[in-house]
């Protein structure tokens, strides 16, 4: 069996409920010859379907390719928790260490923007998404959980937050949003929405194509060099560009085992539940719904009632594996379901319909980059670090405006330009991310005993060894 052809019996994998949930179409012909074109991308995910979608609005006349190794949005696009969140894909410090704290605000402002950016798109284009835009809501269960959020109230304006930005929510008015267990308080934004992540996904795959972009299927990628990336089956795509927008899975082309870290995320999506059980839940509106936990749980309520939740499980896999058709392993849905009753107690009886894995890109110092280098044709962009949604729309805009030379306000941001350095060889980098997971575990089982306010010592000290905060 050929690349081409292992790359396409892929598809036939479980993937995501998401995915699932998308019309299922025979794939699109993979690359069988040598090409060249003014750009060529590699990936279909979101990160380049946007950025085809704006470089073709900006000039039609370019000839874009894009090669994806399975289908569109077989990875992350297709299998994330379905936020189109505020989240900054980095640090705010980090990016105000090299760029100052105004440039900082504008970043904040961009992310915030985006998310009707997105919803804007989606409509104009027609896309089917289930895109609702009702806000989010991070909920704490301890006392330190609730300290957090607080502290991150209170240093919010710093970064580019206005009142209204971020609201505390008192015990007394939870009720509002969900019924959460244990819930003593919680932030409420209304930057955030739902999508059905695979549609938005799929359904830009197909505008792009109807504007005139050539996709290609089944069709894999090992080596990116200057102006030509080179496939499995060693046929060649050269163009003036080209961009890499492979996220969590970098580590499989040639040269880039320690890029980007791949780390994995798995979810469960429930039956659709009674009108009993959701009156029960009080979750009426289509607000997000997070913990404040480090080991945290994102969550979703889905058009049809169901409730989809990620977060826990096994985080890295040696050797910067990827995850295998979007297989959960046993402790992984343990995990899931333990957090799901810790969140809703009430769905003890509920039954699981589907469970699944992704994997999302981490640079070593989780923030993102944009880069187009034009002297080499070498382009990237990624490393979301789970917030890549929103961040890979606003990539996808500074990507159309760096490849046509313009000087815009999105040119400047933090993250353009900024240089990844590369994460430790194995077993290091296996012995310390799974070492990670392990204390924030622990410190989450630690504070959840504990009547204090203040974040667990394990927790405060893996922040700083890793630089997540």
């Amino acid at each position: 069996m050929t690349a081409t052809q292992q790359a396409r019996a892929r598809v036939n994998g479980q993937g995501s409920f998401w995915l699932a949930q998308t019309e299922q179409r025979a794939p699109r012909a993979p690359l069988t010859e040598d090409l060249s074109a003014d750009v060529v991308m590699v990936g279909a995910g979101y990160t380049n379907l946007w950025a085809a979608y704006y470089l073709k609005k900006a000039n039609p006349e370019l000839d874009i390719v894009i090669l994806e190794q399975t289908i569109a949005g077989y990875g992350a696009s297709g299998r994330n928790g379905g936020w189109i969140s505020y989240g900054m894909p980095g640090q705010h410090r980090t990016y105000a260490k090299s760029h100052g704290t105004d440039a900082v605000l504008r970043f904040q402002r961009e992310i915030f923007s985006t998310i009707d950016e997105i919803v804007s798109v989606a409509a104009a284009e027609g896309i089917e998404a289930d895109i609702a835009k009702d806000g989010e809501i991070a909920i704490a269960a301890n006392p330190a959980q609730l300290g957090r959020l607080q502290g991150e109230l209170d240093g919010a304006a710093k970064w580019g937050f206005g009142p209204d930005d971020l609201v505390y929510v008192d015990k007394s008015r939870l009720g509002e949003y969900a019924n959460v267990a244990g819930a003593l308080g919680g932030l409420w934004s209304p930057h955030c929405a739902r999508v059905q992540p695979a549609k938005l996904a799929r359904g830009l795959a197909d505008v792009v194509e109807a504007l005139g972009v050539r996709i290609f299927e089944g069709t894999t990628v090992t080596e990116i060099e200057p102006r030509r990336a080179v496939t499995a089956d060693g046929l060649v795509a050269s163009a003036d560009y080209v961009v890499r927008g492979t996220e969590g899975f970098t580590p499989s082309i040639r040269g880039q085992k320690r890029a980007w870290l791949p780390k994995l995320s798995s979810m469960l999506v429930t039956e659709p539940l009674s009108d009993d059980i959701m009156r029960e839940i009080g979750w009426t509106s289509d607000v997000m719904v997070r913990d404040g936990s480090h080991f945290f749980s994102y969550i979703h309520k889905t058009v049809d009632n169901r409730i989809a939740l990620g977060g826990p499980g096994i985080p890295y896999l040696f050797g910067s594996r990827t995850d295998d058709d979007g297989h959960t392993f046993a402790s992984s849905e343990r995990a899931l379901r333990a957090a799901l009753l810790r969140v809703f107690p009430v769905l003890r009886d509920t039954a699981i319909d589907h469970t699944w894995t992704g994997v999302l890109g981490i640079p070593r110092d989780w923030s993102a980059t944009v880069s187009v280098d034009h002297e080499t044709g070498l382009c990237v962009a990624g490393g979301y670090v789970g917030d890549g949604v929103s961040s890979s729309n606003l990539a996808g805009r500074t990507l159309r405006d760096l490849i046509l030379k313009r000087d815009t306000d999105i040119t400047t941001l933090p993250w353009v330009g900024k240089k990844i350095r590369r994460w430790e060889p194995e077993p290091v980098r296996w012995v310390a991310l799974r070492g990670m997971y392990l204390v924030y575990s622990l410190a989450d089982r630690l504070e959840a005993r504990s009547r204090s306010s203040r974040t667990s010592f394990l927790a405060t000290a893996a922040n700083v060894i890793t630089g997540r905060h």
